[in-house]
């Protein structure tokens, strides 16, 4: 395949017409009018004149000189000629002639990696590294000094607040704060939290783990802006339910800004065509592969079967619209969570030996305090740094703008409680899970504590399958199987909804029932095809709507802020100031008009 591709690439010009221009047909023009390259027949000529090819490499024609370039493609180098006109003239011919000899396969790719190596490498993990910071100290590092404060108004809430929990009417298309959180956690746990640990230890070390951490901490506060703004900027769309997320505070909040009507409208569109594009590849095929891999390889089903029961699964929920969907993961969130907790915890209790050796790993490796010299400790604490910051920031997806879709159809009133829930999420999903994922892989001794490198002899995929095998058997594959089921189809769900706003919001509610039609039907094709190549541009989109999304969380830090003090003094220091609660004036005396009603019947209900 090689060799037909090398024959295929290396260009020769045909000497006695070409550079003589002596003729004028399809197949071979002069130099003098254009730069065109042709391949080399079979024969020791040209198919129609007979004329001798020659190798140009080095040679010069009145305007134009052939230079020898090499092309690697799949591990091979492709040598061919380049035409390049003397005085630099762009030569479109030339340029075409190229790229429609290149498999366009391989063109994607290429593109794709560049891109990707953009988002996901040096500058866009120090945007969201320094979004964060920024945000923490604007914010006091809210995350640390009201730690208590927020526990005690999100986990905590849910047993001493029944309006936590209580579904509202039919007529409220609103949801749940619990809801809203067990949604937002369904799009956010994922394979991430199972496979993307062990990729992690394994590509930078058990220090990786530590750079998780501290991704996590200061992605709180991203999570918080993000959810603050989306209730903030929220609108209500046809059906009467609430649309937020980061393409309404792109449009309303940055758009508004002097001059940056225009902009904020363009990083708005980007923002939701890169969620549509992410929502059918991460959100959904990519989901629904590993899981049809999972349960052919544990439990033998075929992948059509699988395919095929959880598309309709996925019909019944998705089409439902978003209540049932909430309906569902209220359910499915708290279900996955404790028994992946519970088997984790399990494994490393009969470990517990091994804990503090596992942690000592985790805080030496983050600083690569093992290195040997200064080039290698560089280099080590680099990729340490980088896996770190990269599965973390995958993992809990703060900055990227996604769970905020659908933390704006929460019905609470105030922003800055649903920015509390967007920092439990990040705790909850790095902190608690991914925490535990990398304890079961560094106690049960299938890597090395000093290099995480593999010594099970197994893949990084199945890393953690190996540990639970370790501890429980023949049972620990299908313990691992079943929950990734759990996390990678309740990830489906979540970005159904992701998908579905953002296609509401540039086409309107009747395009989103197209979309939930398409969306479904995904779910097959997902489970029967290898996704490869779309696997990495889903991860590409994914990366891509963390651009626009940071750009409108940091123009929007000042609104952030502002609406946090604005609670604190009155729900903390009991100033009688008016409430920030939506930049609209009418959501705005709508939401008092119902704070005041609440207050009369508490008041009337505590009189009787």
């Amino acid at each position: 395949a090689c060799q037909e591709a090398e024959n295929m690439i290396k260009f020769f010009y045909c000497a006695q017409l070409c550079i003589k221009g002596e003729r004028n047909h399809k197949m071979c023009r002069p130099v003098r009018r254009v730069c065109r390259t042709l391949e080399k027949p079979a024969e020791s000529g040209c198919r129609r004149c007979k004329a001798e090819w020659a190798d140009l490499s080095g040679r010069r024609t009145e305007q134009t000189s052939f230079v020898q370039e090499a092309y690697p493609a799949r591990s091979h180098t492709l040598r061919f000629l380049r035409a390049e006109p003397l005085g630099k003239r762009f030569c479109p011919h030339f340029v075409w002639d190229i790229w429609r000899r290149i498999p366009m396969v391989d063109i994607v790719t290429r593109i794709n990696n560049v891109v990707n190596g953009f988002v996901w490498g040096p500058f866009g993990l120090a945007l969201l590294f320094c979004t964060g910071l920024w945000l923490s100290i604007r914010t006091g590092f809210f995350q640390f000094r009201r730690m208590g404060y927020w526990l005690r108004h999100t986990i905590g809430a849910i047993f001493t607040n029944k309006d936590i929990t209580a579904h509202t009417s039919k007529e409220d298309m609103a949801i749940s704060q619990f809801q809203s959180m067990c949604t937002a956690l369904a799009g956010t746990i994922g394979t991430g939290n199972i496979v993307g640990v062990a990729t992690a230890i394994v590509s930078g070390g058990p220090g990786a783990i530590f750079w998780m951490w501290i991704m996590a901490l200061l992605g709180m506060m991203t999570s918080f802006a993000e959810n603050v703004l989306g209730v903030y900027y929220r609108r209500r769309n046809e059906k009467g339910e609430w649309s937020g997320g980061a393409m309404y505070y792109l449009t309303d909040g940055l758009g508004a800004k002097p001059g940056c009507k225009t902009v904020g409208r363009v990083l708005a569109v980007l923002f939701a065509c890169f969620c549509i594009l992410a929502s059918f590849g991460i959100g959904n095929m990519s989901q629904i592969n590993s899981i049809a891999g999972n349960m052919n390889a544990a439990f033998h089903l075929p992948y059509l079967a699988t395919g095929l029961a959880l598309m309709v699964v996925t019909a019944l929920i998705v089409i439902g619209g978003l209540k049932r969907v909430a309906a569902v993961t209220e359910k499915l969130v708290p279900l996955m969570a404790l028994f992946y907790i519970a088997g984790a915890l399990i494994i490393v209790v009969m470990h517990a030996g091994n804990i503090p050796a596992a942690l000592a790993a985790i805080f030496r490796g983050a600083f690569n305090l093992n290195a040997a010299g200064g080039g290698a400790l560089g280099y080590g604490i680099s990729q340490t740094i980088t896996w770190g910051f990269k599965r973390g920031a995958f993992s809990n997806e703060a900055g990227l703008g996604s769970a905020v879709m659908v933390n704006s159809a929460s019905n609470v009133k105030e922003p800055v409680h649903q920015g509390m829930w967007g920092v439990f999420e990040v705790f909850a999903d790095t902190i608690v899970v991914c925490t535990l994922t990398a304890l079961v892989i560094l106690t049960t001794g299938v890597v090395d504590l000093e290099s995480g490198a593999v010594l099970a002899g197994v893949q990084d995929n199945a890393l953690v399958g190996q540990a639970f095998t370790a501890a429980f058997g023949s049972f620990g594959p299908k313990f691992i199987a079943v929950s990734i089921l759990l996390f990678a189809y309740s990830t489906t769900l979540g970005w159904s909804h992701y998908g579905t706003k953002a296609v509401e919001y540039l086409f309107g509610t009747a395009g989103s029932r197209i979309y939930k039609v398409v969306f479904v039907g995904m779910t097959v094709v997902g489970a029967t095809m290898k996704l490869g190549l779309a696997w990495d541009l889903s991860d590409t989109f994914n990366g891509l709507m963390m651009i626009p999304n940071l750009i409108g969380v940091l123009a929007l830090s000042g609104t952030v802020v502002d609406i946090t003090k604005n609670y604190f003094a009155r729900r903390v220091r009991g100033e009688d100031i008016e409430p920030m609660w939506s930049a609209f004036a009418e959501y705005q005396k709508e939401e008092e008009a119902e704070a005041a009603a609440e207050a009369a019947e508490l008041e009337k209900a505590a009189n009787e």
